[in-house]
């Protein structure tokens, strides 16, 4: 398996994340960043399809785009994904090494969702309060991230 074969299991995610308990989460670099980087990723998980539609109007990369995992989460992964039915079995093959990105990389697409987002109190419905929230959780982490030169990527939760 290739590593951009992960973008084709965060694609086979994407369609599901909305309808489960998901939760896109922060993965930094390492083994204690030093800093904290909880963000529940709950409501970026609902609205995971339209704010990959909103991402390419903003012609930055969708969140997924950042997708990645090690062989550990990644199995547990889809386990969880398994048992509520919303991942084919086919995965469980080897897995590449995680990727991790840059956090500027991320920065930059989440800043571009913000301002949108901020600009356009509606454009999700009662959901655009709670994925700012989130969003701007994310560009907090992803700054204390760029700051101290560390990677970053996006991990999913069915729970």
């Amino acid at each position: 398996m290739r590593a951009s074969d992960f973008h084709g299991c965060a694609a086979s995610f994407s369609n599901r994340l909305g309808k489960m308990a998901a939760s896109l989460y922060i993965v930094v670099e390492g083994d204690d960043p030093g800093f904290d980087i909880y963000v529940s990723g709950h409501a970026l998980a609902r609205n995971e399809d339209a704010l990959e539609r909103l991402a390419e109007r903003l012609h930055v990369p969708p969140l997924l785009k950042f997708f990645s995992a090690d062989e550990d989460s990644m199995a547990l992964l889809l386990e969880q994904g398994a048992e509520q039915g919303v991942v084919d079995h086919e995965w469980k093959r080897p897995l590449p090494q995680p990727q991790w990105f840059d956090a500027s990389d991320g920065l930059l697409a989440v800043s571009a969702l913000i301002g949108f987002l901020g600009s356009s109190p509606a454009a999700l419905g009662s959901e655009t309060h709670p994925v700012l929230i989130e969003l701007r959780q994310y560009q907090r982490v992803l700054r204390k991230t760029a700051l101290r030169g560390l990677r970053w990527h996006i991990a999913v939760s069915w729970r």
